[in-house]
C-alpha cells in the first residue's frame, strides 16, 4: 500500500504543475492586465506602475511563474486587493463556517442517498422503485435558485420556522442559521445521487457471479447485500470522495443567500470585486484539493478492492 502512495503522489505532481500552469495563464496573461484591473481604467500611467511594482507585476512571466509555485509550498497568496488582507487568512476564517454547513449536510446526503438507492434498487421494477425514480428525476430538475427562494420566502418568513440569513460564530447558535442550507443542500443532491447509485446497484445485479449465487438458492437479500452491494462500493466511494474537495467551498448560491461567511462566499464576493488574487487562490486551492481527492478516491480503491493496488 505505501508503494502505491508512493506512485500515485509522484504521479500527481506534474499535475499539479500543469494546473498551476494553467491557472496562472488564465489570471495573468488572458485575463489582462492585473494592475489596469486592480486601479481601474482611469488610473495614471504611474499608479499603474506603482501598482505593478508593489505586486511584482513588472518582472517577467517566468519570475512570476516561479513566485506563485512558492505561493502554493507556502500558503501565501499574498493580499487581497479589495480588502488588504492576508488571503491565506481569509481561507482560514472561510474553512469553518463552510465546513459547519457543509460536513453534516454531505454526511446525512450520502447516507440518505446510499439507503435510498439500496431501497428502489431491490424492489427494482416495482412501484418502490417507479416512484423513487420520478421523485429523484422531479428533484434533479428544479434548479437551486427554486429551493433557495422556496426556502426563504415560505419556510423563513411566511411560516418563520428558520431564519431567513445569517450567522452565529458561537457552537450552539450556528445550527438555527444552518438547518434550512443544510435541508436545501440535501435536496439538491440527493436525486442525483440516489439515480447514481441505483444504476451502479442495478449493473451488478446483472453479472454472471449474481446468477450463480441466485443458482445455487441464496436468499435474494443475502445475495443483494452480501455480494452486490461490496461490488458496488467502487462507484460509490468514487462519488463520494471526489466530492469531498468540492465541500471546502460549500455551495456557493447557498452560503451567498443565507449569508454564511464561508469560502463560497468569499469567492462570490471577490468575483463581484473582481478580486484576482483571491479567485486565483481559491481556483488553486480547489484544483489541489480536487487533485488529492482524485489520489483519496484510488486508495480508497485499494482498500475496497486489493487487486487495484497490484495493477
Amino acid at each position: 500500500m505505501f508503494s502505491f502512495l508512493v506512485r500515485r503522489i509522484i504521479g500527481a505532481i506534474p499535475i499539479i504543475l500543469g494546473v498551476a500552469l494553467v491557472v496562472f495563464i488564465l489570471f495573468n496573461v488572458v485575463g489582462g492586465d492585473p494592475a489596469l484591473q486592480m486601479v481601474g481604467k482611469h488610473a495614471t500611467a504611474q499608479q499603474i506602475a506603482d501598482i505593478r511594482r508593489e505586486y511584482g507585476l513588472d518582472q517577467p512571466l517566468h519570475m512570476q511563474f516561479v513566485k506563485y509555485l512558492g505561493e502554493i509550498v507556502t500558503f501565501d497568496f499574498g493580499r487581497s486587493y479589495a480588502t488588504r488582507q492576508k488571503i491565506s487568512d481569509m481561507i482560514v476564517n472561510g474553512i469553518w463556517p463552510s465546513m459547519s454547513l457543509a460536513v453534516p449536510a454531505f454526511l446525512a446526503t450520502t447516507l440518505i442517498s446510499i439507503v435510498l438507492s439500496l431501497l428502489v434498487a431491490y424492489f427494482r421494477g416495482k412501484w418502490i422503485d417507479r416512484v423513487g425514480v420520478i421523485l429523484c428525476v422531479i428533484g434533479m430538475s428544479i434548479p437551486s435558485l427554486g429551493y433557495i427562494l422556496f426556502g426563504q420566502y415560505v419556510l423563513a418568513y411566511q411560516l418563520n420556522i428558520f431564519p431567513i440569513s445569517g450567522y452565529d460564530y458561537s457552537l450552539g447558535g450556528r445550527f438555527e442559521y444552518l438547518i434550512l442550507p443544510a435541508i436545501i443542500w440535501i435536496m439538491l443532491s440527493v436525486g442525483y445521487d440516489v439515480r447514481y447509485y441505483r444504476t451502479a446497484l442495478l449493473e451488478e445485479t446483472n453479472q454472471d457471479y449474481v446468477r450463480t449465487a441466485r443458482a445455487k438458492g441464496l436468499s435474494e437479500p443475502r445475495v443483494f447485500f452480501k455480494h452486490v452491494l461490496k461490488n458496488t462500493m467502487v462507484p460509490i466511494v468514487t462519488n463520494v470522495i471526489l466530492e469531498i474537495p468540492l465541500l471546502l467551498l460549500g455551495a456557493f448560491l447557498l452560503e451567498t443567500f443565507f449569508g454564511i461567511p464561508g469560502l463560497g462566499y468569499i469567492t462570490i464576493d471577490a468575483l463581484n470585486n473582481s478580486d484576482l488574487p483571491v479567485l486565483k487562490a481559491m481556483t488553486t486551492v480547489v484544483s489541489l484539493l480536487y487533485i488529492l481527492g482524485t489520489i483519496a478516491t484510488d486508495m480508497a480503491y485499494a482498500l475496497v478492492d486489493p487487486r487495484i493496488k497490484l495493477k
